[in-house]
């Protein structure tokens, strides 16, 4: 599957929106709230909004007649499940973070064909940093010094791994986990995008987010660069991300590994989730 082509738009499409982001970085940040899809009340700044529309515009130019999901644009879920091929995007991935001056924010575009996550770039605009990757060309990351490809840990000893949590929407019940599993430490990030790719280059080896509250563009770039660096992203119970859904709800969390420790992850979270009385829940809408 050659996908050279999208990639390079989605490469230019974040470095442009980049700009625009960090244009407003400089200058004093004004947030609103909206309301979200799931009914919650969250962040949303201009620079949000016009991000999403160069990058949203500029992939309804090159590719007409393939479907678009993008967090700051209404969704006509019934048009985009009559896609095969749909880009997936989160304009500021990290809006918290970014309001907060904090550094830590993303622009996230993937491309999904037939419900899984084919191409993907997370741009770091603050910290110069691209990653990026398509199925089975291998994963990236691009700064002012080169590009070199990634590669996950290989590590299963859970004393001898660093586990990223979020630094804005941290939940009491990492706690546990943490000392459950009992890792050599931690590292407190902003944006989903960069924890994965902290995974991907192999400066932290796992990531859980428990909460139900994530949402497909916040997973589907990271996604298929953290699985073409040799590692895994499911939800908390081992299933996989479908991308050709109505919902856009991950109900089922985070769980993103070196790929290595994986499954014996997915293992040990079940008796603590049972304790969090954390239940499997489904989608609402099923794909094609």
């Amino acid at each position: 599957m050659d996908l050279s082509a999208e990639l390079e738009l989605a490469k230019k499409l974040a470095r442009k929106a980049g700009e625009v982001i960090l244009d407003h970085y400089a200058r004093e940040i004004v947030a609103e709230k909206k309301l979200g899809v799931d009914n919650f009340y969250e962040p949303v700044t201009a620079a949000d909004k016009e991000a999403s529309r160069l990058i949203v515009e500029g992939i309804e130019r090159a590719y007409p007649r393939d479907g678009i999901l993008s967090e700051e644009e209404a969704d006509a879920a019934e048009h985009r499940l009559t896609k095969d091929r749909v880009w997936i995007i989160d304009p500021i991935d990290g809006t918290a973070g970014f309001v907060k001056k904090d550094g830590d924010f993303a622009v996230q575009i993937g491309l999904a064909e037939n419900g899984r996550a084919v191409a993907g770039v997370v741009l770091l605009p603050f910290h110069g940093v691209l990653y990026y990757a398509s199925r089975s060309r291998g994963a990236f990351k691009e700064t002012a010094e080169g590009t070199d490809q990634l590669q996950t840990s290989d590590q299963t000893e859970y004393g001898e791994m660093l586990m990223a949590v979020s630094r804005n929407h941290r939940s009491p019940k990492i706690n546990a986990i943490l000392a459950d599993f009992g890792v050599k430490g931690e590292t407190q990030r902003g944006s989903v995008g960069l924890k994965i790719g902290l995974i991907a280059e192999q400066v932290c080896d796992l990531y859980i987010h428990l909460s139900p509250r994530t949402k497909l563009w916040d997973t589907c770039a990271p996604q298929v660069i953290l699985e073409e660096a040799g590692g895994r992203l499911t939800d908390l119970f081992g299933e996989d991300f479908r991308y050709d859904i109505a919902d856009v709800q991950n109900y089922g969390g985070i769980v993103a590994t070196n790929g290595t420790s994986h499954e014996e992850t997915i293992k040990r979270l079940g008796p603590l989730l049972s304790d969090f009385g954390r239940l499997k829940q489904s989608p609402q809408g099923a794909g094609r």
